[in-house]
């Protein structure tokens, strides 16, 4: 982890066989307007896609959508315990940082990989 807490490349899900895998295989935790996908990755870090419907606006707005969601996760990160590969995939009209904030916390809260 960056001293800065910046989200590094190391820190994401790059690969489509490993996306289709968590997609396919993880284990899935929703409330209204959200989910995360997550299976254990073996490694002391955690990795993170972020994912949107097809339907999801426009490019402007998939992409202010994923950098809210990154910003959410980059705060948040230090307090979730590691080895695990997530997806956040968030539906259209949850695009206030508040609002994608509490629902980051309340994925992981019920996933259980918050730390003590």
């Amino acid at each position: 982890m960056c001293k800065t807490g910046r989200f590094t490349r190391t820190e994401r899900v790059k690969r489509s066989e490993e996306i289709r895998n968590l997609f396919k295989n993880g284990k899935r935790i929703t409330i209204h307007g959200a989910k995360l996908f997550l299976l254990p990755n073996n490694l002391d870090k955690n990795r993170i896609a972020f994912a949107l419907p097809r339907n999801y606006g426009n490019a402007v707005e998939r992409n202010r959508c994923k950098r809210l969601s990154r910003e959410v996760y980059r705060k948040v990160k230090t307090q979730l315990q590691t080895g695990f590969d997530m997806i956040f995939l968030v539906y259209p009209g949850n695009d206030v940082y508040e609002t994608r904030c509490s629902m980051f916390n309340s994925l992981v809260q019920k996933a259980g990989i918050l730390k003590e």
